[in-house]
């Protein structure tokens, strides 16, 4: 049986649902809002994680307090300690006047904190002391101020595997998840995906002023058997086009297919050719530097074909290699070719230096990468977001590998 305080939680906050998964999760974060501890909402793109932490907020002793919310993701990692602990006056071009971050204005209320995991290794370190110790430290700034804030966060990320990649902090990851929530995929709520629809159709009909559209018995199984990759986000996208574009009020099964992503596609795992080492495909960086090993083999393979191609053009079929690097040539009846224009002696037994123009030039990794982002940036006339699309990386990724190469 539902409890009453988590029936009267779906109604405040206009949350669709009977799916006993997304109701043990309800009446978790009602049992701790009263409890002043952070807290950490887990769950996939879509599924309404922010919801949550507005119901920690709401019933909580803080809810009087500041609520704010941060997209970390959506921040530059150069402007993200400013904005999140403020800054003082010259501190950084650009740097008019004093500032105040978010903890400071939050001060006594609560920070909700969406997707954490984007968030840089430096500005981690900060949010630990927050966390800890109750204390911030402005850019530019040597004075320690104090701030007494709730902090929730939330991510769609893979944390534990973000700390083995050395992109997450432990420390904060157990600082944070001191309380955890999980939020169920769609997937896992199918008996909430037509109720959810019927909504969103039943409020795309007024605000639109059409009639709301019907679906067909089999279509309806179509809608929930669909995988639904991008959770509530994706059902509500997918109602409100269908309800502007189909011109028939009945939905069939066809014509719901073409709004779907795959809609026959199972959900199978990823498979690697044999051989391969799975490392290899750990991260953006480690791609980059197998593909740039990979070209700079072929251009050695290129050269060494190029260089036997030379020799065999000056040499008779006669050769006799006497050295590593050293070849002598039986020169008969061979018209002398020139090199520029010193000649080339044509006496019966003529040593050829023999050069060795494959030898890989000794590069560091940091060497390689440099030069990959150098020319990526020199094609693209400096704009650093084609750059980015153009080596597959982020651009925050890019930005930071600019900084720490040097090359403004």
């Amino acid at each position: 049986m539902v409890k009453t305080d988590v029936l009267s939680t779906k109604q405040r906050f206009g949350i669709i649902g009977t799916s006993a998964l997304l109701d043990r999760e309800i009446d978790k974060a009602l049992l701790i809002a009263p409890i002043d501890l952070s807290v950490l909402i887990t769950g996939e793109s879509g599924v309404g994680k922010e919801v949550f932490s507005q119901i920690i907020h709401q019933n909580s002793l803080r809810k009087h307090g500041q609520y704010i919310a941060v997209n970390c993701g959506a921040i530059p990692e150069g402007t993200i300690d400013s904005e999140l602990f403020g800054h003082e006056k010259g501190s950084f071009t650009g740097a008019l006047g004093e500032r105040k971050g978010y903890f400071e204005v939050a001060d006594g209320g609560t920070i909700f904190l969406d997707e954490v995991g984007e968030m840089p290794m430096s500005t981690q370190a900060r949010l630990l002391r927050i966390l800890e110790y109750g204390e911030f430290i402005k850019v530019g700034s040597s004075k320690v101020q104090k701030t007494d804030v709730r902090i929730v966060a939330a991510t769609n990320m893979n944390l534990l595997q973000a700390i083995r990649n050395g992109r997450f902090r432990e420390d904060l990851y157990f600082r944070l998840n001191t309380v955890p929530i999980e939020v169920p995929p769609l997937r896992e709520r199918k008996e909430d995906i037509p109720l959810l629809f019927r909504k969103f159709v039943s409020d795309f009909a007024e605000k639109y002023r059409v009639p709301a559209i019907q679906l067909t018995e089999e279509s309806r199984l179509v809608l929930v058997n669909y995988r639904w990759p991008g959770n509530v986000r994706e059902l509500k996208n997918i109602a409100e086009r269908m309800m502007i574009i189909e011109q028939e009020r009945e939905i069939t099964a066809a014509t719901l297919k073409t709004y779907l992503i795959n809609p026959d596609m199972e959900r199978l795992p990823a498979l690697i050719p044999p051989g391969n080492d799975t490392k290899n495909f750990g991260s953006e960086r480690e791609i980059l530097y197998q593909v740039l090993f990979d070209m700079r083999k072929d251009v050695n393979d290129l050269k060494k074909l190029v260089h036997d191609i030379m020799i065999g053009n000056i040499a008779s079929p006669q050769v006799e290699k006497t050295a590593p690097y050293r070849t002598t040539v039986n020169v008969q009846d061979v018209t002398p070719p020139t090199v520029g224009t010193i000649p080339v002696s044509a006496s019966k037994e003529e040593v050829v230096p023999y050069v060795d123009d494959y030898v890989e030039e000794t590069m560091s990794l940091e060497e390689v990468e440099k030069e990959v982002i150098r020319k990526a940036l020199e094609r693209h006339g400096g704009k650093r977001r084609n750059a980015a699309l153009d080596l597959k990386i982020s651009e925050r990724t890019l930005y930071r590998k600019i900084k720490e190469y040097g090359l403004e």
